[in-house]
């Protein structure tokens, strides 16, 4: 049996009113006379207390069938007809002997108490059997939620118990992305439209509210026989995920059942998030993965016959091999380009190990100068026009890094700088101590980055600016942050007014003591 196969009508026990109420009574009147006459041949050969058994019988085949009214009718109907047609003198209500009169009594408090009981017992099998039914649509509720694969899926479920329930409509209400709440049937990039009886401002204050515990909204019709409206919030036990709109009559004894399909939806919206936030998660690692096996075999791949194409081409470049001036041109552009792109497939293996973790940074204590001072040098012919300018504080301390490496970070930022600069404008490099760590700055007077690009630019194959002229696969910026990350700094682009700038911090750490030479020492005393 599933919840979708339930009828739409709901379990009750049968209420008094209109013309249907009055056939219970009228066969109540009938039993109780169909009984008369069949003791009454009887008379003569039982006892009247067997015939008292039979009206008491009557009594609770009545309650159990027709419920507490007529039963009690059939009490004080038993107790007149056994007095009329049973006890001496017939036909009359007087009583000839004293003792019939306790025998009246005990006859209608029996009858009573057992039509009392017996009804009562009626209506609790009814309501065990109303309960069972409503805990086998929530367990198939419960069911189908686990297995839904979309918000959609959650929201008819959510709607089909509530019309097998309660016979009312609900409305599963989710937040979009620009805040409001909307429709989960709906496809998710279309209009946010929501029914008319949906109070849109009232859904969102319970939204808002659910999270400190309010227990909904309550929307009355306009009159009695108009639906109302409740608004329960989808409190999940991580955050509140959306709320539930029911409409119609609902009874307050059954805002159990509500609550109870509030706190289904709610858990079932949240395992949908979950479950797409781990699916995002592992393809994102499947995608990380992949992209490192990939750089890592292609670098390998490209580097043995790049290496040997930049060797032939400086050797048709020797100035022993007779070749003719547009063939010389021809292979100082060949040296050129394999060159820039020996760089790049260094660059791409380097990304590669550092993002696998498998880089062993040889560190050393260093003074930034000299690394600063090797990174202009490598670099001379690329800022041949612009002016490096550098301000070292007095008391910057050794720092221990892997020189070579920072001598990389330094290469591509400067790089970066000459691309994006306009030739003449000057580049500064600046280092100062700021507590425990050295922070490095590299500006230029360039075109600047959008602020919308700040953090973007630092992924990899990503570039400020992808149509410019500029050359370069945005590998740079990405192979100095791990670079720096690796030292155990931070890489950080800072906004300016023009101009990019470019700050890395680097820890102190504790340099090792110097110790003094003797004879340096010898020599100061001499002097």
């Amino acid at each position: 049996m599933s919840a979708s196969t339930e009828p739409a009508t709901r379990i009750t026990p049968p209420t008094a009113g209109g013309r249907a109420a009055r056939w219970p009574y009228l066969a109540a009147v009938a039993a109780c006379a169909l009984t008369a006459l069949l003791c009454y041949p009887l008379a003569r050969h039982v006892e009247l207390a067997n015939i008292v058994m039979l009206f008491l019988l009557t009594v609770v085949l009545l309650a159990v069938y027709a419920g507490r009214g007529p039963a009690v009718l059939a009490a004080f109907l038993s107790v007149a007809l056994f007095d009329v047609m049973f006890v001496p003198p017939r036909w009359s209500l007087a009583v000839s002997d004293v003792q019939y009169l306790l025998t009246f009594a005990v006859m209608l408090a029996v009858a009573l108490i057992t039509a009392s009981l017996t009804s009562g017992m009626r209506r609790q099998v009814h309501l065990t059997a109303q309960r069972e039914r409503e805990a086998l649509i929530l367990y198939e509720t419960a069911r189908e939620l686990a297995g839904a694969l979309s918000a959609a899926q959650t929201a008819e479920s959510i709607a089909r118990a509530a019309r097998t329930l309660l016979n009312a409509e609900a409305v599963l209400l989710l937040p979009a992305e620009d805040g409001s709440l909307r429709n989960a049937r709906e496809v998710a990039d279309g209009p946010a439209r929501l029914p008319a009886w949906i109070d849109a401002q009232a859904v969102s204050a319970v939204f808002r509210a659910g999270g400190a515990g309010s227990r909904g909204v309550d929307l009355g019709g306009l009159s009695g026989s108009e639906p109302s409206v409740h608004f329960l919030p989808l409190r999940a036990p991580m955050q509140m995920r959306g709320v539930l709109a029911v409409r119609g009559h609902v009874a307050p004894a059954d805002r159990g059942q509500l609550e109870a399909l509030a706190s289904l939806g709610a858990i079932a919206v949240e395992r949908l998030h979950y479950v797409e936030v781990a699916q995002r998660t592992q393809l994102q690692m499947n995608s990380e993965r992949l992209r490192h096996s990939l750089l890592a075999a292609v670098s390998h791949d490209l580097r043995t016959p790049l290496t040997a194409l930049v060797g032939l081409a400086d050797t048709l470049t020797l100035p022993s091999n007779a070749l003719s001036a547009a063939a010389r041109a021809t292979a100082e552009t060949i040296r050129d380009q394999a060159l820039r792109l020996s760089t790049l497939v260094g660059n791409l293996l380097d990304l590669a190990r550092l993002q696998t973790g498998r880089v062993t940074l040889r560190r050393e204590w260093q003074p930034l100068e000299e690394v600063i001072g090797a990174s202009i040098e490598q670099l001379r012919a690329r800022l041949v026009s612009h002016e490096v300018r550098v301000h070292l504080a007095a008391d910057l301390p050794l720092v221990n890094i892997d020189a070579v490496l920072m001598e990389r970070v330094f290469c591509n930022l400067l790089d970066n700088a000459s691309k994006y600069s306009p030739p003449g404008s000057p580049i500064t490099i600046e280092a100062v101590r700021s507590g425990e760590y050295v922070s490095v700055a590299v500006t230029d007077a360039g075109r600047g980055v959008a602020a919308a690009d700040a953090a973007r630019i630092f992924d990899v194959f990503e570039r400020a600016v992808p149509e410019a002229a500029e050359t370069g696969a945005g590998l740079g910026l990405s192979i100095c942050r791990s670079i720096v990350e690796a030292h155990g700094g931070v890489l950080r682009l800072v906004g300016q007014a023009t101009g990019a700038r470019f700050e890395f911090t680097l820890p102190v750490g504790e340099p090792p003591a110097v110790d003094e030479d003797p004879s340096m020492s010898a020599v100061g005393s001499a002097e």
